[in-house]
Formats: C-alpha cells, structure tokens, sequence
C-alpha cells in the first residue's frame, strides 16, 4: 500500500513537471537591457533611499555597468518615492481596521541627444491594522513596504528595458 501511494506521489510531480514545461513556463530572470543601455549613469533625489538601493542591485544583476556623472551615457533618474495610507475601514470602536497603501514612483530615462522620458506608476496594497498588535502590525507594515520598492525596482527595470 505504502508503495502505491509512493509511486502515485513521483507520477503526480512527474505530471506537474511535463504540465509546467509544456505551457512554456520558465523563472524570472533579471531583464534584458538593449545593448545602449548596459552602461549607464544611474542618479536621484535621495541616492541613499531604499528604492535606489534596490534599483542599483537590480541593474547590476541585469549586468549594466554603473558610472557617475557623464553626458555622453543614458542616465536614469529617480524621484523621490512616496507613501499614502487611506482609511478602508474602521472598528465598531472607531479605530482604523484597514488601510490602502499606494506606493508612487516616478523616474525618467534620458539617452544622449534624445529628450528625456518621464515614467510614473503606482502599487496598491491593503494593510489591516491591530491596535492589540501594534509591534507586530509593525513588522508587518515593514515588510509590505520591502516587498512593494522591490517590486518597483523590478518593474523599474522591465520598463526601461521596454523604452
């Protein structure tokens, strides 16, 4: 019994496995930059924020050499992120329950002897606050606020390499 249900558990990822390669799945790798754009100066308002950060890394995985200031390199520019929280919901007690955070990010791209491109976007989450909780709501807010500038530091990337 043991060894039938062994063998329909290998049949069932083998399944799996043939399913997944057959709809052409694959996993995400870093984009691909046009060739313009594998060396490039990379700047902003706040060159020490989080998101610059994780743009910078982004583009070293995607094997762009960085340099300073150069007239003669595509530049990307980074305008300062901003968060918004909106009241969703409240508690019968009046307290806040649920908040939409919506995470702006503005950049431009600016290729020699072309005017620049100017590019803006914004990510949503929902948030549900605990005033019982707070270290741990926190924590948590924390951690929605890493995930929302590393998906915008991807996207970042996705869309330049677009333009």
């Amino acid at each position: 019994m043991a060894a039938l249900q062994s063998l329909r558990n290998r049949l069932a990822i083998v399944l799996v496995c043939l399913l997944l390669s057959s709809c052409g799945f694959h996993l995400k790798k870093a984009s691909n930059l046009p060739e313009d754009l594998t060396v490039m100066v990379l700047t902003g308002d706040d060159e020490k924020s989080a998101l610059f950060e994780l743009v910078e890394k982004e583009l070293s995985a995607s094997k762009v050499e960085l340099h300073k200031r150069s007239a003669l390199l595509p530049q990307l520019y980074l305008r300062k992120d901003r968060l918004e929280r909106q009241i969703l919901s409240l508690f019968d007690n009046g307290q806040v329950a649920e908040y939409e955070l919506a995470y702006s990010v503005s950049y431009s791209l600016k290729r020699p002897g072309t005017k620049a491109i100017e590019q803006n976007f914004e990510l949503y989450r929902n948030y549900q606050d605990d005033p019982d909780n707070a270290l741990a709501k926190a924590k948590e807010l924390d951690l929605i606020l890493t995930e929302m500038r590393q998906q915008a530091s991807r996207r970042i990337i996705r869309e330049i390499s677009q333009l």
